[in-house]
């Protein structure tokens, strides 16, 4: 696994030439705290999840203005993009603040990363595993529902994400083996889900082609795999991914959405309009699963575009 992780962050980097100017902007969203999506009061707490020889992970919670330890709420967890490689857990903040102001307990995680802790992908799916497991071992004190648990993420964390669905492998030694890492829903922002395809295309060794291969989620979708909602820009050349993952998922009868932006590219949902559009599209798919009732509270802009179901 020399290269991977170099390979597999050009992965996610990938932009027609006509959108450079665009991915660039995207990129570096990404790389901030995004746009608010609500000004409810939430409570905003950190957990230590996990400590590894390489530092410690905490969970950035979100819970209701209103939460108690006695509830059983939904919980949701997500995981930041960067190409396994960079990223900061403030990607998804603004999300999990307005999940929270609609009565689910959400929460951004840390995990090793290459330019911090010089670690490869394989431990970012170990940590995703341990920060799933880690929500539902806590259910009493975070007071969430362990069987209604929504695992999300972007890009490289949509990756982590949908490993959690799919791989059963890369368990933490530390982990309790008793308690499962696989969500109960999946939120997916352009994850990268083909990556042993993507490792073959870009001439990769046969050696970080079978590493790839141990954790692309697609090779391992299988009846049971739980509902699922992804966004993508048509632009976005990991959309085939993306596409792959829904036909798979949609012939063994699994529920799996896809709404695209039109010519948008990459980490197009970093900013707004789209973060609004995208914010409101999981709220209607966490609606439909009982997760949330009422209407949702999401704010978009004057003349906002639109997303297609795909």
């Amino acid at each position: 696994m020399k290269h991977l992780a170099i390979l597999l962050s050009l992965v996610c980097l990938v932009a027609t030439p006509t959108h450079a100017q665009e991915k660039a902007k995207a990129k570096g969203s990404a790389r901030k705290t995004p746009p608010k999506l609500t000004s409810a009061v939430v409570k905003n707490e950190e957990r230590l999840y996990k400590t590894t020889p390489q530092g410690e992970l905490k969970l950035h919670l979100s819970f209701p203005a209103d939460w108690r330890p006695e509830d059983k709420r939904p919980g949701a967890v997500f995981f930041f993009g960067g190409g396994w490689t960079s990223g900061s857990y403030k990607q998804f903040t603004s999300l999990c603040d307005y999940l929270a102001s609609r009565g689910i307990v959400a929460a951004s995680a840390d995990y090793r990363i290459k330019s911090i802790h010089k670690t490869k992908p394989d431990a970012c799916v170990e940590d995703a595993k341990s920060a799933v497991r880690w929500m539902r071992a806590h259910a009493a004190e975070l007071g969430i529902e362990p069987g209604k648990l929504i695992v999300g993420g972007g890009s490289a964390g949509g990756h982590l994400a949908a490993c959690t669905a799919t791989i059963e492998g890369f368990n933490a030694a530390s982990d309790p083996p008793s308690i499962s890492a696989v969500p109960n829903a999946l939120v997916l922002f352009n994850p990268a889900v083909n990556i042993g395809t993507l490792a073959r295309q870009r001439g990769a060794s046969a050696e970080d082609i079978a590493a790839a291969d141990a954790i692309t989620p697609n090779t391992f979708i299988k009846a049971g795999l739980p509902p699922s909602i992804q966004f993508f820009g048509t632009d976005d050349k990991l959309k085939v991914g993306g596409d792959e993952f829904i036909a798979k998922a949609r012939a063994l009868g699994v529920r799996a959405e896809m709404w695209t932006a039109a010519d948008q590219p990459h980490g197009f949902f970093n900013a707004s309009p789209w973060i609004q559009l995208t914010a409101l599209k999981v709220d209607e798919f966490l609606t439909s699963l009982g997760y949330l009732s009422g209407e949702p509270t999401i704010k978009l802009p004057i003349a906002a575009p639109s997303l297609k179901s795909e």
